[in-house]
């Protein structure tokens, strides 16, 4: 719009100018003409520059003056610029002058540089600030953009920041405390949604931190007294029914420690103690210990293996909670393979259901009837992260649910 603007007054202002210089040349022109008329029919001698049938003399301001009339117009083969008038005169003679125009075609000429000039400097400063802004604009957008992926991805400690969203609540994850950012400037509208995702982020955080801490909470009272419980159902009589007791009090046992080590997992609170692991030899213990005492048979194939800085223990805990979730809610055979530093634990059933694939396990979520509590892929994604590890859940092109656990440096 600025630049269209600035051509727009350039051109009126060039015509504008131009028309004037041209009608002052023109009725100087005709002044000449009149005197100079009055000189031929006095009988007087011409000044410089008039004559009858004079040559160089514009062929349509000739058949004009024939016609009997008077007019003006700018020669265009004459050495210089010239503006000619032209009138008739007895004997159907033909009376001209010649005026020079050079200053007049100078003026325009000047006039068009300076308005030229003038607009390319207007341009270029309105496309430098015009630049300038939209880019903190855009920038700004941008950074805000990139904080609304982070808290997508889980990352809810992200806040933008944004110094011109004054009075926006910053709240810690970790302290639980609450401190308002005070306002220094004026706040445009790219700060009100920066500061409208921050206090979205805030509160999202508040009652995921809410919920984690009502679930330890619970998992913790539950735990002493299903100690206890435990402790008397070993008590009790041999029997059928002492057999389903023990086997309830040892499922809610699990069941509250699967809850406990999650509610550290959210809490971030794990560390990993790193030390040189051979995988083959993980996944042999692994495989025993799933399969031992339940009938279950899992193939270990050691592609190529490899010697790795991690966790053993968190190790361990997730390669088994994939074997099992395998046997559980797959169909044999089921096959752990070891490939360097990617594990991949593979069964032939159904597959992984689609919100699996799409979202990540959920918590207390299974489909077509199946067993658990859907915690055991939700502890080993929370595990691996520890491990600084990627698990990726796919489906296998010939059927079955597919786990590739790829260790760091792999």
């Amino acid at each position: 719009m600025c630049c269209g603007l600035a051509a727009l007054l350039g051109i009126l202002v060039h015509v504008s100018v131009t028309d004037q210089t041209v009608g002052e040349a023109r009725d100087h022109a005709l002044d000449r003409l009149a005197e100079t008329t009055e000189a031929f029919e006095a009988g007087d001698r011409l000044p410089p520059g008039a004559g009858v049938d004079l040559a160089g003399l514009p062929a349509e301001l000739r058949t004009l003056a024939a016609g009997g009339q008077r007019g003006t117009m700018v020669g265009t083969g004459d050495p210089y610029p010239t503006m000619w008038a032209a009138g008739p005169v007895s004997g159907g003679r033909t009376l001209a002058v010649r005026v020079d125009y050079a200053q007049g075609v100078r003026t325009i000429e000047g006039l068009d540089r300076a308005i030229l000039g003038s607009s390319a400097l207007a341009i270029g400063v309105t496309l430098l600030v015009g630049a300038f802004a939209v880019t903190r604009v855009t920038r700004r957008l941008h950074s805000t953009a990139q904080v609304a992926r982070r808290i997508s991805a889980g990352d809810l400690d992200a806040r933008v920041g944004d110094p011109r969203a004054g009075g926006t609540p910053i709240e810690g994850a970790r302290a639980g405390g609450t401190s308002t950012r005070g306002r220094a400037g004026p706040q445009d509208e790219v700060a009100a949604v920066a500061g409208a995702l921050d206090t979205m982020a805030s509160s999202l955080q508040n009652k995921l931190l809410s919920e984690q801490r009502f679930t330890a909470d619970v998992a913790h009272e539950l735990r002493t007294p299903l100690t206890g419980l435990h402790a008397a159902a070993e008590l009790l009589p041999p029997g059928r029914p002492t057999e389903l007791v023990r086997d309830r009090v040892a499922a809610l046992r699990t069941l509250t420690e699967d809850l406990l080590e999650i509610s550290r997992l959210d809490a971030r609170s794990e560390r990993a103690e790193v030390d040189a692991v051979r995988l083959g030899a993980v996944a042999e213990r692994v495989v025993r210990a799933a399969d031992s005492g339940t009938g279950l048979r899992t193939e270990v194939r050691v592609v190529r293996d490899a010697v790795v800085e991690t966790d053993q223990r968190r190790l361990e805990r997730v390669l088994g909670n994939l074997v099992a979730n395998a046997h559980r809610h797959g169909r044999g055979p089921v096959t752990l393979t070891v490939d360097g530093g990617v594990i991949t634990v593979r069964d032939h059933g159904d597959g992984y259901p689609e919100y699996l694939l799409g979202h990540g396990p959920q918590r207390f979520r299974t489909e077509g009837g199946a067993r658990g509590h859907g915690l055991g892929l939700t502890i080993a994604v929370g595990q691996a992260g520890v491990l600084g590890a990627r698990l990726v859940f796919a489906n296998g092109v010939g059927g079955g649910a597919v786990a590739v656990l790829t260790l760091a440096g792999s």
